[in-house]
């Protein structure tokens, strides 16, 4: 692969370090010592403290804590039954021991519900009622002129939905993902894509039985519709009822996605949806597309609900410090969509969630390849490539396993949870990764036992663990990779400021989706094609946030980096130095902060070892200028940020290759592509690895 010499970057200044060629986005150039005038963490801290957006209030519930409940039963709205004996499914909630604690949060998930009224014992049974066809044409009216829709919704009515839209509740409240919308709160993004379940709207009762219904509807209705529309949805109008404005939503990220032929239909229902999809109803012009009750959404088992329950209450009782949830089980069941549920859930009476990612194949905020440390102080009403951001601390690891290196992995880990501040009272999320066998599982061991962990939440399927239940009983006897009988409870920063508890609570939870514990094979569903969409969502912030046509990689100006100024490293495999940069070029690189400084005679910087630094954030190499000593690079991370950064680290991620085969604006060939190239030699391809495919003694089982 040659570099290219960007045909836009013009001039350079030896004096600094970051050049920008970008027209008005002008800054003073920066020197080698301001570069290096304070520690790296220091420095990070002070970043990130600036560049930190302030958020909008969110107006958090005022009842205590409410289960999940189910939606799966079809019987009158207003009846309330006691749950069935036998579980949704093929287990029930199980807990490690009948020990006072548990039994009394036992005690307490099951005494709450809906609305935080306590009972005699009994969970609220919820009665679905799905919102299709020609219900959808009494309870919703459309305003074209300003492109908007008005829906009202009964209690406990549900609209499930492919699509994308911006969801406003004017009247009563609404529950989306765990996550309870009420009047007065601003306007949320939801996304529905082809590529994870379909998301569900739910209408919940009213906190407020006293109103008046019809003239404060009729006051807020006036504002939206037309007279005629407004009538007719008054007449729907109950003290019970919710109103809700739906718009359609056009984003960057949408519109990045949107130019690629393959993701063109990523926000419209799959094949095997289109003969459920809802095509004449007042919201199809929104962006959205409401599906039948064939279809089903969020499927949440008994097991599911209970978990999520005992959870949420603990972490609003007086455990002793903040509660820290770790969440495992094997690959396809369902743990990234538990998480989503459990942090939206808890944003309902918390004002933000830390969350640790430990699964480098599947993260949630970041592109794969990357261990991080965020606080989420926003809904997840998405999948992760809807929520792309840069987390408060990262690590670059630079590969989907950690298999290569796992002293590495533990390591970085440490490194993220030792920057979390001790005196800090938030609950804590930890994700792992699905891998659970083996060395996978040994790391498994090591993670519950380095942090303090309150909750093990461990979800498998089919009614079978597919590795040991990870009780507090069973890790006292296991072996981890790093840690070994007798168990060391904690690291010893703990021991003094943030002392673990001696034992934990843990929880199983049988999931219970269509297709639990298989990877998808529809489109869009497989695990690479969701890394490339985390991806391809991180680099569509280099688009502009105006409306127009996408701007493809050749017309986007790069920065001007002196290559003595910063080091450059290969983390995922060995390469020698003379063949470094054409690995380099027109590749993803990590955005690093080491803790020494770099300097250099003239010549670049390349690193032998694969360190454990600060990352800020992720650019394209996009050329490389020898002559000149100049890498290109384009990279969406705010300049401020940028003058931390010394350190660009190359590892297995590879750019989407729509990213390079897609540019619009050549007439010969297009940069990085080659068409006078023979596959017909012998190892002339990349090898291809087909994880998918059913080995022959498999066949016929």
């Amino acid at each position: 692969m040659k570099a290219h010499k960007p045909a836009q970057v013009k001039g350079h200044a030896k004096s600094q370090k970051w050049k920008d060629v970008r027209g008005k986005r002008s800054r003073p150039p920066i020197t080698s010592s301001e570069l290096n005038s304070s520690p790296v963490v220091a420095r990070m801290a002070v970043v990130h403290k600036v560049s930190q957006k302030k958020k909008p209030s969110v107006k958090r519930l005022k009842n205590k804590a409410k289960p999940v409940s189910d939606a799966k039963t079809n019987t009158p709205q207003s009846v309330v039954q006691k749950p069935p004996t036998q579980a949704n499914g093929s287990s029930v909630f199980k807990m490690d021991n009948d020990s006072n604690d548990s039994m009394e949060w036992k005690k307490y998930s099951q005494s709450i519900h809906g609305n935080g009224v306590k009972t005699s014992g009994e969970m609220e049974n919820i009665i679905p009622v799905r919102l299709e066809g020609g219900s959808l044409h009494n309870c919703a009216e459309r305003d074209d002129r300003r492109n908007h829709a008005v829906l009202v919704m009964q209690k406990n009515q549900t609209l499930c939905f492919r699509g994308k839209c911006h969801l406003t509740c004017l009247y009563g409240r609404v529950e989306v993902m765990g996550f309870t919308i009420e009047e007065g709160q601003q306007s949320y993004p939801l996304f529905s894509p082809a590529s994870h379940c379909p998301l569900t709207i739910r209408a919940l009762e009213s906190s407020d039985q006293t109103r008046d219904d019809k003239t404060e509807a009729s006051s807020i209705l006036k504002k939206y519709l037309k007279s005629a529309s407004r009538k007719k949805l008054l007449k729907n109008v109950t003290s019970n009822s919710s109103i809700i404005l739906l718009e359609p939503m056009e984003t960057p990220l949408t519109r990045f996605l949107s130019s690629f032929t393959d993701l063109s239909e990523l926000f419209s229902p799959p094949v095997s949806e289109l003969m459920s999809a809802v095509l004449d109803t007042p919201l199809n012009g929104l962006g959205m597309i409401p599906l039948v009750g064939a279809i089903e959404g969020l499927k949440m088992s008994k097991t599911y609900r209970e978990a999520l329950n005992m959870v949420v209450g603990a972490c609003r009782g007086d455990l002793d410090g903040c509660a820290v949830i770790l969440v495992c089980g094997s690959k396809n069941v369902g743990k990234s969509t538990f998480i989503r549920t459990l942090i939206n859930t808890l944003l309902n009476h918390t004002g933000s969630v830390d969350y640790l990612e430990g699964d480098l194949g599947q993260t949630e905020f970041t592109p794969a390849g990357c261990l991080c440390l965020a606080n989420v102080t926003e809904p997840l009403l998405g999948p992760p490539f809807t929520h792309q951001t840069a987390p408060e601390h990262m690590v670059h690891f630079g590969h989907t396993s950690c298999e290569t290196d796992l002293e590495r992995y533990l390591e970085s880990l440490k490194t993220l949870w030792r920057r979390r501040s001790p005196s800090r009272e938030t609950t804590v999320v930890i994700n792992t990764m699905g891998w659970v066998k083996g060395f996978g599982f040994q790391l498994l061991v090591d993670m519950i036992r380095f942090f303090p962990v309150s909750h093990v939440v461990q979800l498998s399927h089919s009614g079978v663990t597919q590795c040991p239940s990870m009780t507090p009983e069973f890790l006292r006897t296991a072996h981890g990779h790093q840690t070994h009988p007798p168990a060391v409870t904690a690291l010893d920063e703990f021991s003094e400021s943030h002392s673990p508890p001696k034992s934990y609570t843990h929880v199983v939870v049988q999931s219970e989706f269509q297709g639990a514990g298989r990877q998808g094979t529809a489109k869009h569903q497989r695990t690479n094609e969701l890394r490339e969409l985390s991806l391809l969502a991180y680099l569509s912030q280099l688009q502009s946030p105006d409306p127009g046509p996408i701007r493809p990689l050749h017309t986007l100006t790069p920065y001007q980096v002196p290559q003595s100024a910063v080091a450059l490293g290969v983390i995922h495999c060995e390469v020698v130095p003379s063949h470094m940069f054409y690995a380099a070029n027109a590749s993803l690189v990590a955005l690093c902060c080491l803790g020494e400084k770099v300097s250099s005679k003239g010549g670049p910087v390349l690193l032998s070892q694969a360190p454990i630094c600060p990352c800020v954030g992720f650019g394209v190499l996009r050329g490389i200028d020898m002559a000149r000593g100049l890498y290109f690079l384009l990279t969406p991370v705010d300049p401020s940020i940028l003058r931390n950064v010394n350190c660009l680290l190359l590892g297995a991620i590879s750019l989407p290759s729509c990213i390079l085969t897609t540019q619009p604006g050549f007439d010969g060939e297009m940069p990085y592509i080659t068409k006078d190239y023979s596959f017909d030699l012998t190892g002339a391809g990349k090898l291809r690895v087909f994880k998918g495919l059913t080995r022959p003694s498999q066949m016929g089982n």
